[in-house]
């Protein structure tokens, strides 16, 4: 199904679409699709929406027109010129091994100090009524402590404001922002570009990597200055200036989602660009790395124009992280698990990058808890092909592009065993 209402350009929902279906076995080598009539009549679109999908495919490597015979899938056999052959029958997602770019590696080790932390919520004295919608003042005062020890960011606690996580500190900046629409990296993160789409504003596609110099129109800049998702490379100097001197002239916020900055191992932690310029950056942060994605918990800096309004969004709204979260993360920053965790991921992390490295020469920057291999399209369908029969799934490159089309894979390892990602890295190599 076609999102008319929100969900991007036609002809570039259907290319996504079809591109899916090629990856996960469902379309196989060599089968025919829909003539372009024939397919735009199904839809109830105009036949130039399907025949633009069909073109970027095409040029993509994903599909191949015979003359006078229709257009085809055409997967690296195929386009080598082997015979046409039928892909095995993918197999059950929820059997594959999900190299998640987002899964953190976490440290069986410390499972009784979570347990602790549970149990000492269980004990708390809970609010009578809602509680303060900017969190809890010993969680923001532990936090603003943090921010200013690992970030370089000097923050009062009453600059800090609790959230649900990444996402939702977003929208609650969205909410508070003047009219305008929202600048995002293409390939960028996928779940801003749809929170930015649901808050009704317009998404303004940035190729990644290249500077911002201009922001006409745009109410805000969302960006990963630490570590850009999902190409990877932190941002340079001369480049956040720009983005700062950006967002001045054009009198917009600048949102920072410094979403995994704890964990860099070939250099020290990237200060945070809010360093910079309070008043002209949101910072947001995030405990899904560090402890688990599931625990749905975040933290906000906003700029100072915006706490006034925010306050008034979150408390009309009773829209914060909840108190039992709250609570335990406040127990696990204090009895030193976050900082522990963050210290033995990162030498875990450091350990499998090495191995992706080894294993993938030519490879990108690898920072964090991923690595992004750019590749041919042909090259693309086969590796992933060959990661599927092997019992793995990841996300490709261009399920994270929206105008820009880049191809290539993005092999998360957090959320594995050395022995998995051995053999997910053999798969890959395979087909090299």
């Amino acid at each position: 199904m076609l999102d008319r209402a929100g969900g991007g350009p036609l002809g570039q929902q259907l290319a996504r679409q079809v591109r899916r279906r090629i990856t996960d076995g469902t379309l196989a080598d060599g089968d025919r699709l829909p003539s372009t009539r024939a397919l735009a009549a199904e839809l109830g679109v105009a036949r130039t929406v399907v025949e633009q999908a069909y073109a970027q495919l095409v040029a993509e490597g994903w599909l191949a027109g015979r003359r006078g015979a229709g257009t085809y899938v055409a997967t690296a056999a195929h386009l080598a010129g082997s015979p046409t052959r039928t892909l095995r029958p993918a197999p059950d997602r929820e059997r594959l091994v999900r190299l998640d770019a987002g899964t953190p590696w976490t440290d069986p080790r410390q499972a009784a100090v979570w347990r602790r932390a549970w149990r000492e919520v269980g004990t708390a004295r809970r609010p009578a009524g809602y509680d303060d919608p900017r969190g809890l003042p010993e969680l923001r005062a532990a936090l603003a402590g943090r921010l200013a020890r690992e970030r370089g960011l000097d923050v009062d606690p009453e600059d800090v404001r609790v959230t649900a996580g990444t996402t939702d500190g977003l929208r609650h900046l969205l909410a508070v922002l003047r009219p305008g629409a929202v600048l995002v990296d293409d390939p960028g993160y996928r779940a801003a570009v749809a929170t930015v789409r649901a808050s009704g504003r317009a998404v303004v596609d940035h190729p990644a990597l290249a500077p911002v110099r201009d922001l006409a129109g745009c109410a805000a800049a969302y960006a990963t200055p630490a570590h850009q998702h999902p190409l990877g490379p932190p941002m340079g100097g001369a480049e956040r200036l720009d983005l700062l001197a950006a967002a001045r002239a054009a009198d917009a916020v600048v949102v920072e989602d410094d979403y995994d900055s704890e964990f860099r191992y070939d250099v020290a932690p990237i200060p945070a660009l809010a360093s910079l310029d309070r008043d002209r950056v949101g910072y947001l942060g995030t405990a899904s790395k560090t402890v688990a994605p599931s625990l749905r918990l975040g933290w906000l800096v906003a700029p100072p124009a915006l706490v006034e309004p925010l306050d008034g969004f979150r408390r009309v709204t009773h829209d914060t992280a909840a108190w039992p979260v709250q609570r335990a993360f406040l127990a696990l920053l204090r009895d030193g698990y976050v900082d522990r965790a963050v210290r033995a991921a990162r030498r875990v992390y450091a350990e499998r990058a090495a191995r992706v490295a080894d294993a993938l020469p030519g490879i990108g920057p690898v920072a964090g808890m991923y690595a992004t291999l750019e590749l041919p399209p042909a090259t693309t369908v086969a590796a992933h092909a060959a990661l599927r029969r092997a019992g793995f799934d990841l996300t490709l490159l261009a399920d994270l592009c929206r105008t820009h089309v880049r191809t290539g894979l993005v092999i998360g390892f957090g959320g594995c065993t050395d022995t998995e990602l051995d053999a997910a890295l053999a798969a890959v190599r395979s087909v090299l």
